[in-house]
């Protein structure tokens, strides 16, 4: 493609290497950011920019956050008892966009996967079994749940997980695998539909 101008070819190759953004879509954006007050794309790049350089990270559950501790960690109204495991932010929203689920997090920043060799050493699992064995809340750990993504490599973690802390006693769960509600059966897979059966619940 033949650009106008090599000022919108450069940001068309910068904004096009953002996931789910191609050539295309990264000109319309780059066209309508130049039709734009100066000041609102300066205050977009400022936003990211700051976003970049200083956001950190909760030093207990390793979440996203704007202070030492998340405002999940250090609110009084969460259960501190429980720690639900996830890969990342992402899946944090995902669970608290639920508004079904009151205990704190912890995020591993990663799965094991060995073909992309990513192993136990390189996930936050240490500092989850420092927070078990070592709870810096009045209140100790009495559950773990695993909200891990039902693929090879998020099986391979959880058990690698379940094994790892099984000398701490503390109750291990997984979040339930099955048919997705106004799914028809004929539609699921084997392997899902397997789960849903084995995982089956009391008719309530």
């Amino acid at each position: 493609m033949n650009y106008p101008s090599r000022l919108i070819e450069e940001a068309v190759s910068e904004i096009s290497r953002l996931p789910g953004i191609g050539k295309k879509t990264a000109l319309r954006l780059a066209l309508h950011l130049l039709k734009r007050e100066e000041e609102q794309t300066r205050s977009l790049s400022e936003a990211l920019i700051n976003m970049r350089t200083k956001t950190s990270y909760c030093e207990k559950c390793h979440n996203i956050a704007d202070d030492r501790l998340c405002n999940i960690c250090s609110s009084p109204r969460r259960d501190h008892s429980i720690i639900c495991v996830v890969v990342d932010t992402r899946d944090v929203l995902a669970i608290e966009s639920t508004n079904q689920y009151k205990g704190l997090y912890h995020v591993l920043g990663g799965i094991i996967s060995p073909l992309e060799g990513i192993g136990p050493s390189d996930l936050q699992i240490d500092s989850l079994i420092k927070r078990i064995e070592h709870p810096e809340d009045s209140e100790p750990v009495k559950e773990i749940i695993l909200a891990l993504s039902p693929t090879m490599e998020g099986d391979t973690t959880a058990f690698y997980l379940q094994k790892k802390l099984k000398s701490t006693g503390v109750k291990m769960s997984t979040i339930a695998r099955g048919i997705p509600i106004g799914g028809d059966l004929e539609y699921a897979d084997e392997i899902t539909l397997g789960r849903s059966i084995v995982s089956r619940v009391a008719y309530d």
